[in-house]
This record gives structure tokens, sequence and C-alpha cells, in this order.
């Protein structure tokens, strides 16, 4: 989908109110489907004055409604959120054959995408988009909301990690064993094989090598969110 200009100043503007979580500027990166890869002008430069203000821009697969409400979600929840370096935003409107986790460093502006199935329950016949929410236990559902990640685990696909709700939407992720994981369903040679992704039991899971870098940023005391932007 091609962004018009006015949506890409509200991109920037939506952008630029996700840098406040961490009292830093979120500076603009292009994306590499891997990966990052920083920008000419994101090389060492000189100190500039401090009162010059960077330029602050958003990769445009970044819905900017949903870093606002990211955002919004973070400032509630500011006092149980001990490390602000890192935040993680899943954006489940998106197919689940794209892209649709992301890292967003709030220091540096660095971006990464990742992909992750949503669960089984939140589309009961398997078309690739979530249908609905839910926070019922034995619903196999993926939950909306706001989420601490806790402490790393293992279990049965290896290393893992808890997260803890912190909404009504999401309150019961522990006691329905909500993690973050690797899945042979979530691997990208399953999307080139069906078409989207394999469903989870409500988890967040995640390509192995992405689980990986999201376990380094993304470690315990960070903020997740989860949400999709509903049709009218």
């Amino acid at each position: 989908m091609t962004l018009s200009r006015r949506q890409m100043i509200e991109a920037g503007a939506a952008t630029g109110a996700l840098a406040l979580m961490a009292s830093s500027p979120l500076l603009a990166a292009t994306i590499d489907p891997d990966g990052i890869r920083r920008r000419p002008d994101m090389d060492p430069q000189p100190a500039q004055p401090q009162a010059a203000r960077p330029r602050v821009m958003v990769d445009p697969t970044v819905d900017p409604r949903i870093v606002q409400r990211a955002r919004a979600a973070f400032d509630r929840h500011r006092s149980q959120i001990r490390d602000t370096n890192v935040v993680g935003i899943v954006d489940f409107t998106k197919y689940s054959s794209d892209p649709r986790f992301y890292l967003l460093d709030t220091n540096t502006g660095r971006v990464t995408r990742h992909f992750v199935s949503h669960g089984r329950g939140s589309d009961p016949s398997h078309t690739g988009f979530l249908q609905r929410f839910s926070n019922l236990i034995g619903s196999e559902a993926s939950s909306d909301g706001s989420y601490i990640v806790g402490d790393y685990y293992y279990g049965r696909y290896g290393r893992s990690m808890r997260v803890r709700g912190l909404d009504p939407s999401n309150n019961n992720a522990e006691a329905r064993a909500i993690v973050v994981h690797t899945a042979w369903y979530a691997e990208p040679e399953v999307i080139a094989q069906q078409g989207r992704l394999g469903r989870s039991e409500g988890c967040f899971a995640l390509p192995n090598r992405s689980l990986q870098e999201v376990m380094a940023r993304l470690g315990p005391g960070h903020f997740l969110y989860a949400d999709r932007i509903r049709s009218i």
C-alpha cells in the first residue's frame, strides 16, 4: 500500500510520540527483510548543537495508529516497565505472511521486523488473518493489549520467554501459559509452502532466528504491545 504525503507526515508524528517513551529520539531506519540496514546519514557524525532537532521518520509498514496506541499503553503502564531501550509491537492487522512483530530501539531508531503466528482460536478457518482476540482460558486465541516480558525458561519449544498481561484483555496470559517461543510452523519455509504461517495456541510463535534476536533485545522487564486496527 502506498502512503499519501499526509499519511507519511502522520506516521512521522506518531513515531515522534513513541520516542518519548525513553525521552530519546526515534531516528529513521531503512529495513531489509532480514533485519536492519543503517542509512548513510545515520553514520557517525560530529556532535550537533543541543538545540538541533533530529529528523523523525518511520518505516511505512509500521501503521502509525498502532504506534500511537502502543505509546499510550506504554504511558499507562510506565511504572511497571523496567527497561525502555527497546519495545516490541505486534500488528495483528497484517496477514501472517507479513513480518508484523516489530522491535523498536528507542535510542537509535533501529527497527527490525519478524514473522509471528497468531492463535488458532483467533483464526478458526486458517485464513491467515486474525479474526478475533480472546482472553479466555482454553480459547487458544491471541490476546491484545500490553505485556511485560518475564523470565527465560526451557519448555516444549526450547528456550522461551514468559509474558505477563497488564490489561483486562490479556490478564489471563500467565494462567493460559502464553509465552514467546519458536516453532516449526512459524518459519519462512511454511509461508513458501502454504502461503501463510501456521497457528499457535495463543502464544507469540516466531522463527528460530528471530527468537534469538527478540530474546537478546527484548528481555525481562521490557514492554510488548499487541493490537490490530479493526475495519469500519
